[in-house]
């Protein structure tokens, strides 16, 4: 039996393994599909969410995703999708305004909202690394709209969108950790992304914004959208909750900024400045450092 449990184990760890590498690269390719969309922001996020909701919907009917959900889980559902469709609208507009390279290194600060949010909510305890952590992603962030700013008042505005963005990923990312535990994976996606999918749609009703009438090329990066980083990427971290702690499933994310910053320069010609350099160094030390005790345990 303990051979039989040890097999087990180790098929799960090569599945995360071979897995978790292909969630990078898949959500390393959104911003630079966004970048190549002429639709303005609601729209790009809600066609992202729509899409893939859509496509889970075979997958939600032959699971039964409905069974055993109460008025508490989905409320928690809507509250996890709010956060993600927040996410979504700010972190896409941040990237009409600002480079590819800040804004991605900016919005993966969420492992340090995680923790602050943790401690605020949870009660969990703000240690040293925490607070180290926090220093130096504040410092790095303050590099890179430094740098930024100099560049142009809109790059700056997009920083702050991408900060925002990461601040609405941790509340998902919180939610998250929480409806994980007793829900399988259909059964957790398809709720949030649809609850998601459904509020940019009010959202985009609200604002007027235009369904249709964009390039055929537009709609062709839309469904990639939908297909590649969220569907492959996004649900593949989902999945990594079932055997991973949040914090270490945050620190794979860490991989994004790395592959989108290479993607942009070798697709859209995006360069690198110091200070961008300078930040992002800071901030993926920042976070290593206030989830160092995730690598020890």
């Amino acid at each position: 039996m303990k051979i039989l449990l040890n097999c087990d184990k180790l098929i799960e760890m090569n599945r995360l393994y071979l897995l978790l590498p292909i969630g990078i690269i898949a959500v390393s390719t959104a911003s630079i599909f966004i970048k190549l969309c002429d639709a303005p922001v609601l729209i790009i996020a809600t066609y992202r969410m729509a899409l893939a909701s859509l496509v889970l919907i075979p997958f939600a009917c032959y699971e039964k995703t409905w069974r055993g959900f109460g008025r508490n889980e989905l409320g928690w559902s809507l509250l996890s999708g709010l956060f993600l469709s927040l996410h979504f609208a700010f972190w896409i507009a941040s990237l009409k305004y600002t480079s590819v390279a800040s804004s991605v290194v900016l919005v993966t600060t969420h492992p340090i909202f995680v923790g602050l949010g943790g401690w605020l909510l949870l009660g969990e305890r703000l240690g040293l690394n925490l607070i180290g952590g926090i220093a130096l992603s504040v410092l790095g962030s303050g590099l890179i709209s430094y740098g930024d700013g100099s560049l142009s008042e809109e790059a700056l505005m997009g920083d702050g969108l991408a900060l925002l963005g990461a601040m609405a990923a941790s509340g998902y990312l919180l939610v998250g950790r929480k409806m994980r535990k007793d829900r399988n994976l259909i059964s957790y996606i398809f709720p949030v992304y649809s609850s998601a999918g459904l509020i940019l749609i009010l959202l985009s009703l609200i604002f007027q914004k235009h369904f249709f009438g964009y390039s055929s090329s537009t709609y062709f990066y839309l469904l990639l959208l939908a297909l590649v980083p969220q569907l492959i990427g996004h649900t593949t971290f989902n999945w990594a909750l079932k055997y991973l702690p949040a914090s270490m499933v945050a620190v794979t994310i860490l991989g994004e900024p790395i592959g989108s910053t290479i993607l942009a320069r070798l697709i859209l010609g995006e360069g690198l400045t110091v200070w961008k350099i300078l930040g992002g160094i800071s901030i993926f030390s920042g976070i290593l450092i206030a989830l160092e005790k995730t690598f020890r345990s």
